[in-house]
């Protein structure tokens, strides 16, 4: 799995990232020591049930970065890959909240930012129901430190989704100077078509990407049909029909969500969950297969310099 693969940005200095030359060595590193499946193969693994071996590249949140650096270096290598896209930022032109946050984290002092929700007192603004779970859940393999830790929780996980909007609004206002534009930030529908006609799978990343289990079971639905619908309609119907969590792991979706996937026909979805695949993942989680972050092996390490 992976987010960020690009060199450092001016604009947004602080961002945490995989630098291009971690990822093409780490590119190398699979290819020593595992070898990539190939893609029929892995499509056949997942339709038939079988186990097949190789590593599968996975890219979360549709960035403009998959396409200007990721996408070519794998058409270059003959390699193929997984891009799951949230389709808001596509529909209306504008940047997720989850996004901005990344942007505010990367821009700004983040004990200011910090220091100013709290006094803020935005208790009154939680999902009380939540909190001490999403605590004790959340970024436990992600080296944060404790502000930025802290305002992640707290805009991700605490905060109701009715009023995060409005608070972030007013963060940016307060913290960043410029103006940063969805258009910069995303892939577009031509980036996505040239990439889907060279092997490339595109995957629903829902449309808002929020906290599955933070939704009602309708508001959950519409997330994940409002994505497959658009994305089918822009880039005809998929070669694969595959699905991905935000934020991932056991506490950001529930078995509802799962039952709603199969519903829509989707053949697999991926969690995060440190292992491989197996047999029984295949045969009783499809809708929840484990995946490794790429931090977790040689030249993953995400890096702001």
């Amino acid at each position: 799995m992976y987010h960020y693969v690009m060199p450092r940005d001016k604009k947004i200095p602080n961002l945490h990232r995989l630098d291009i030359d971690s990822f093409k060595k780490q590119l190398d590193y699979f290819k020593s020591n595992y070898g990539f499946i190939d893609k029929g193969e892995f499509i056949n693994s997942i339709r038939n049930k079988e186990k097949s071996n190789g590593v599968v590249l996975t890219f979360d949140d549709g960035l403009i970065c998959h396409y200007k650096y990721v996408f070519k270096e794998l058409k270059k290598r003959g390699l193929w890959g997984i891009f799951y896209i949230p389709t808001f930022p596509l529909k209306y032109g504008k940047i997720l909240d989850v996004h901005r946050i990344h942007i505010l984290l990367s821009n700004a002092n983040v004990r200011q930012v910090y220091s100013y929700l709290i006094g803020s007192n935005l208790s009154h603004f939680f999902d009380k129901d939540k909190v001490d779970e999403f605590k004790n859940l959340t970024y436990l393999t992600q080296k944060n430190d404790q502000y930025s830790l802290s305002i992640k929780r707290i805009l991700n996980y605490f905060i109701k989704y009715k009023f995060r909007n409005e608070i972030i609004d007013q963060l940016f206002k307060k913290f960043i100077k410029g103006n940063f534009y969805a258009s910069d930030y995303y892939l577009n529908f031509e980036n996505l078509k040239e990439m889907q006609s060279d092997g490339m799978i595109i995957g629903s990343h829902t449309e808002n990407h929020m906290v599955m289990s933070r939704l009602s079971q309708s508001s959950q639905k519409k997330e994940i049909d409002n994505s497959f619908k658009f994305l089918e309609y822009k880039l005809g119907r998929p070669e694969i029909k595959t699905f991905c969590y935000p934020y991932g792991g056991f506490h950001t979706f529930t078995k509802r969500t799962q039952e709603i996937l199969n519903k829509y026909g989707c053949e697999f979805s991926f969690n995060v969950e440190q292992r491989g695949i197996t047999l029984d993942d295949l045969d009783n989680n499809i809708q929840a297969l484990p995946r490794f972050d790429c931090n977790q092996y040689k030249h993953g390490k995400s890096s702001v310099n």
